[in-house]
């Protein structure tokens, strides 16, 4: 049975009722959100505590670049509108800097959600970690799971960007902190039915 940690990186944790349940597959993947609004780590576990949310992510973001907890990684949250993606991924929702437009997210955030994605890459033996634009990659997108525009359009047009980052990092994790990267070739995963 795989054991299940969480990132050290969490400054705020407020635990939601709602969660599927305790996993029973491996983490393969990631699924970064938006909030579609700009709200901080402390509300949004203040939203995902209320029953009537019915909501969960795992991990959240502010625009100060501070991470909160709302569901352990041993359980799977409510997030992605699809119980089969959030079996096998971690979700992040990463607050927005400002509403409508492009739903842009702020440079701390972006950089926060990097090393929360190496951190979660690292714990769960993903490497490398990818964005293929479909369900290959490491990197899923929420509106490929629901009517949704989510993670908007600046997040989304930073995943590939996200990927390379994360990979990066955890080369020189891997080679002791020793920058030359390391080769492995790309893991896939059973994809859903259809």
């Amino acid at each position: 049975m795989t054991k299940y940690t969480n990132s050290p990186l969490v400054s705020h944790t407020r635990i939601s009722p709602t969660t599927y349940g305790r996993r029973t597959l491996p983490i393969t993947n990631i699924v970064p959100h938006h909030t579609a609004g700009v709200i901080g780590i402390e509300n949004l576990g203040g939203w995902f505590a209320k029953r009537t949310t019915r909501a969960s992510s795992n991990y959240g973001i502010g625009s100060d670049g501070r991470i909160g907890m709302y569901c352990e990684e041993k359980n799977m949250a409510c997030t992605t509108s699809s119980y089969w993606a959030d079996a096998r991924a971690v979700t992040i929702e990463v607050s927005n800097s400002a509403t409508g437009g492009q739903w842009p997210i702020s440079n701390l955030a972006l950089e926060a959600t990097i090393k929360l994605i190496t951190d979660i890459c690292a714990r769960n033996g993903i490497y490398p970690c990818t964005y293929t634009g479909d369900l290959r990659g490491t990197l899923w997108r929420h509106d490929w799971f629901a009517n949704k525009v989510c993670p908007g359009p600046y997040f989304g047009s930073k995943f590939l960007y996200i990927a390379q980052e994360v990979t990066k990092r955890l080369d020189i994790l891997r080679s002791g902190g020793k920058t030359k990267p390391i080769q492995t070739s790309p893991t896939y995963y059973n994809y859903p039915p259809g």
